[in-house]
């Protein structure tokens, strides 16, 4: 078995994606379904996949549940709410009363367009990132490197409350440079409540000349730090098409890890979203 832990979908009918801006981002504005997934995941051997939200729209959420309940392949959702609502327990509550609300697995915010640094450690954060922790759901952390010390601040002051970090936290993959992400990304790997995604790693490097070498040093990196264990693959589609394809992604997360024995890349490819996500 393998499981996708980290895709979207999107319908620019129902809602804009106003993130993607530019001639670079142009390509992905279009609409992306779980329609367009199926025969990619399919001849790629997934088996299921998390479907993560990309909006900080309170809509998004319930229709991102709807789809989970139609498609046998979407097996868990990572939607959004406001965190720092003072009845964010009655929301989570309520999206889980909700049709497919049994998907729900996750919360996640744009943490990365937060201007605060300390966004996470705000007292109102602090009491969302509770109620997500009482309601048993995990926190997916989209950041940016100079935001990974507040992440493992925030990750030791919930210890009953799992993080999943996204996308390796963006490493400066293009640039080669690996400080200071990598003291900052092993500070939160030494926490036992976490996990990283190798997921989003092609569109941090060169978007034309990258190749998987690139990639290594930074997959070893948080494979050392958090162990395959705590590694789950993500292909990040649609993003991920801007330079590479679906099938693409996968066999490049397959080659930088292709020094792991196999109960390890086992786990990186299925047992750790499995365990994270209960897929």
């Amino acid at each position: 078995m393998t499981v996708d832990a980290h895709h979207h979908v999107w319908d620019l009918s129902v809602r804009d994606q106003d993130w993607i801006t530019g001639p670079e981002l142009q390509p992905l504005r279009r609409d992306f379904g779980i329609s367009d997934l199926e025969p990619l995941a399919g001849a790629a051997g997934v088996d299921r996949t998390v479907l993560v939200q990309t909006v900080t729209v309170a809509e998004e959420t319930p229709e991102l549940l709807a789809l989970a309940e139609e498609s046998p392949l979407v097996a868990g959702v990572v939607g959004w709410t406001d965190l720092t609502r003072p009845d964010v327990a009655d929301e989570l509550a309520r999206l889980r009363e909700m049709r497919g609300g049994r998907h729900l697995r996750g919360v996640r915010h744009q943490v990365q367009g937060e201007s605060d640094p300390g966004w996470l450690l705000r007292p109102d954060v602090r009491r969302g990132l509770a109620a997500v922790a009482e309601a048993g759901l995990v926190h997916d952390l989209v950041v940016l490197p100079h935001q990974l010390p507040a992440c493992a601040r925030s990750a030791a002051q919930h210890p009953g409350l799992t993080f999943v970090l996204d996308h390796l936290g963006k490493p400066p993959i293009a640039t080669g440079a690996l400080d200071p992400w990598v003291s900052a990304v092993r500070e939160l790997a030494a926490l036992p409540n976490t996990v990283c995604k190798l997921s989003g790693m092609v569109t941090e490097a060169d978007p034309v000349r990258w190749t998987p070498d690139d990639l290594r040093p930074y997959a070893d990196t948080v494979l050392e730090a958090f162990g395959p264990d705590r590694i789950m693959f993500g292909s990040d589609w649609p993003v991920c098409t801007l330079v590479a394809t679906y099938g693409q992604v996968l066999r490049t997360a397959e080659e930088v890890t292709a020094g792991l024995d196999e109960s390890e890349r086992q786990a990186v490819f299925a047992g750790t979203a499995t365990r994270v996500y209960r897929v």
